[in-house]
């Protein structure tokens, strides 16, 4: 075997080190163990990820293609990166905004500050995501709207001090396996408990010490009602909230009454005081996709930061803690030019835009002057303003709400797309780009508490293959001569960071010699001795800290949305909730974890409302399509309520494409029916006659 190499496992947003060593012949990762010199996990490791390190399944690219007729033929370098360049170039000299670019959280930070320097510099498109906003963008606009700056508050280093463990709407067991054991292990101290709040009783719940499930989509009105009683209680911190925070009395007389909102969200007012006795202790308040993934997930995910800021639970130990989703989603936020210039320069501040188009060496007005769309966005005007697309280590045709109407609109586009695996969207591709993926690429990745580490090659990729870096430096450069001048990781990493100097998210104090001395630093870093820790505080205690926050006022600030209803209620043609979630075993489309052709999705149902025996099969149908699926009774789930796994490729055909207004999609809830092929039947033949 090849010497051992310590990287950072891309498998999810923990951030863990690895020691990876390479095969004696040919390609791939032959061991992989968790690395007890890194700071994150300090050898820990989850058994998915060694997996997917060594052994993933799924169909590996290895030659470029381009379509000829009905089918995609391998063919040259050469050939693929010219008909790729020629048409991105052909529809942006008609129209920037008509090429949409789509990037990933599963790219370093160096390929995703490319990217963004590929989509909004080279071309100038508005139509550019990168990806984060299918899981994150909710959570973003939450601390942006409470303090003035994403990123959480917290730390790992607060999971230990924390006594009130409060999950809601996250399953971090199955999910993010090395932080629940953090968790776990804090949360069986004495005085310190675990509580979750989830309509679904998960893995995590399993291990809890209290289960609250609310109805599904409802965890607004139960945090609001958490809010109303905490003030009916007298549970507010008054001090904190009177010198630290605005706009309480605004919120005060926005709330419900305690009785209106535990009806609204399902449950008793006993379940509203379990909560605010909960939050008298120092609390970390965690919360997943479960928030964010909704229509109003960004007030949603502010009831939370509220519940923080009115409990006086800042601080070390306590706070609210969004946890990430993809390996790299926090590194696309700083980096990417998505929704912010690197470093979290403000994107409609015209002196940010200056200083980016500067350090590019490009005109100012070439740059978009708003964000775009988000995903759902750009995928509903193609045909319209959106011609040609180029599509990053994502998987949209599995990955969007309403997927079919997402394929129909790849298969429209000129399409573009750059993957390590065989994926839903490669098939509908005009060319494909075999890109090369972790273990055989070098670069850093950004864990969810905001801690960069290297990603090191540990193998050479398959012959012929070229890293993501790699692949958008060519066409960045063909499209703007000499735009990216060198994609040596290290180069672009150093640009990147030199340009978030003196922003809010200061990564110039990190460099490649500073984390393979340290092997990993928290930002912001603004100096070579500095490294992040707990935000917008100095001092011993939080009750004695100078609070500080990037607001205009220097003060957080409090939210005042109430909950407004589901996106998508149930009728009496779709009686059931459906609901999507992780498996252990999967992830994001679970390329790395099944093959091309997977098996019929398994829907768990409550026993009660199974329509078939286990292991039969039925229809589970929405207003968007139908999708047969194996049941599995599941007293876990609730009554009337269906579900799926977010990562199968045809759950996605159900799910709604409304969403919140940061464009993050409600994945989390719409209406369905399950039915068996008799009453199919029937249901035909009684609309044949109508």
């Amino acid at each position: 075997m090849t010497d051992p190499v310590p990287t950072t496992c891309m498998r999810c947003a923990v951030g863990c080190g690895h020691v990876h060593q390479g095969v004696d012949l040919g390609v791939g990762v032959d061991v992989a163990r968790g690395d007890p010199a890194h700071p994150t996990n300090e050898g820990l490791a989850c058994g998915r990820g060694l997996r997917e390190s060594t052994d993933p399944d799924g169909e590996w690219l290895t030659r470029p293609m381009v379509r000829r007729g009905d089918e995609l033929v391998p063919t040259t370098w050469d050939i693929a990166l010219g008909e790729a360049v020629t048409g991105l170039r052909e529809q942006a000299a008609q129209d920037p905004d008509s090429v949409a670019v789509l990037g990933s959280g599963q790219q370093t930070n160096e390929a995703a500050y490319a990217l963004g320097k590929l989509a909004r510099g080279a071309i100038g498109t508005r139509n550019y995501d990168a990806n984060t906003t299918l899981c994150m963008a909710s959570a973003v606009a939450a601390y942006y709207d409470a303090f003035g700056s994403d990123a959480p508050p917290p730390t790992y280093d607060d999971v230990p001090d924390a006594e009130t463990h409060l999950v809601w709407g996250a399953n971090p067991a199955v999910a993010h396996p090395v932080l629940f054991r953090w968790i776990h292990g804090s949360a069986q101290e004495d005085d310190s408990e675990l509580i979750v709040v989830d309509p679904v009783e998960t893995k995590t719940a399993g291990a809890a010490d209290d289960h609250i499930a609310p109805d599904p989509g409802t965890d607004l009105a139960l945090a609001r009602g958490v809010l109303a009683r905490l003030v009916e209680r007298d549970g507010i911190d008054e001090a904190f909230v009177e010198a630290h925070t605005e706009g309480f009395d605004e919120l005060r007389q926005s709330l419900p009454t305690p009785e209106t909102a535990a009806r609204e969200a399902g449950v008793d007012v006993a379940d509203l005081d379990r909560l605010c006795a909960a939050l008298d202790a120092p609390t970390l308040l965690y919360w997943g996709m479960g928030i964010n993934q909704h229509v109003q997930g960004t007030d949603t995910a502010s009831a939370l930061v509220d519940l923080c800021l009115a409990s006086g639970n800042m601080g070390p130990g306590s706070g609210p803690f969004s946890l990430t989703g993809q390996a790299n989603s926090m590194g696309t936020r700083v980096c990417s030019s998505k929704g912010t210039w690197p470093g979290h320069r403000d994107f409609d501040d015209p002196n940010a835009r200056r200083d980016v188009a500067s350090a590019w060496g490009v005109p100012v007005e070439r740059l978009p002057d708003d964000p775009g769309p988000g995903p759902v966005g750009m995928f509903e005007s193609v045909g319209e303003e959106v011609e040609a697309i180029y599509a990053v280590a994502t998987n949209p045709a599995a990955g969007m709400p309403d997927a079919t109407a997402v394929r129909e609109a790849l298969d429209d586009a000129f399409l573009v797309v750059q993957d390590a695996f065989h994926t839903e969207t490669t098939e509908l591709a005009d060319v494909v780009l075999p890109a090369a993926t972790w273990g055989e690429s070098d670069g850093t990745t950004t864990n969810m508490e905001r801690t960069i580490s290297r990603v090191r090659r540990v193998t050479d990729p398959p012959s012929g293959v070229k890293t993501d870096l790699e692949l958008i430096a060519t066409v960045a450069n063909a499209l703007e001569p000499g735009l990216i001048e060198s994609s040596d990781p290290a180069a672009v990493f150093e640009e990147f960071a030199a340009l978030t100097r003196g922003t809010v998210a200061d990564c110039s104090g990190i460099s490649y010699e500073r984390l393979d001395a340290e092997h990993a630093v928290r930002w912001p870093a603004p100096d070579a001795e500095s490294r992040g820790s707990y935000r917008y505080y100095e001092g011993e205690d939080a009750s004695a800290a100078d609070w500080s926050f990037p607001t205009p006022s220097g003060k957080a600030r409090f939210s005042t949305a109430g909950f407004e209803g589901l996106a998508e209620p149930v009728s009496e043609a779709y009686p059931l909730t459906l609901t999507t979630a992780r498996e252990a075993d999967g992830y994001n489309t679970g390329i790395r974890s099944r093959s091309t052709a997977p098996e019929a999705v398994t829907v768990r149902v409550h026993p009660d409302t199974a329509p078939a025996e286990a292991g039969e099969t039925v229809h589970v149908e929405s207003r968007r399509g139908s999708i047969p699926a194996v049941v599995e009774p599941d007293a876990a789930v609730p009554e009337g309520v269906v579900w799926l796994p977010i990562h199968h490729p045809r759950t996605n055909e159900l799910t709604t494409k409304q969403r919140d207004p940061t464009g993050e999609p409600n994945f989390k809830q719409c209406a369905v029916r399950l039915l068996v092929d008799e009453d199919r039947e029937k249901r035909a033949e009684a609309e044949a006659i109508a």
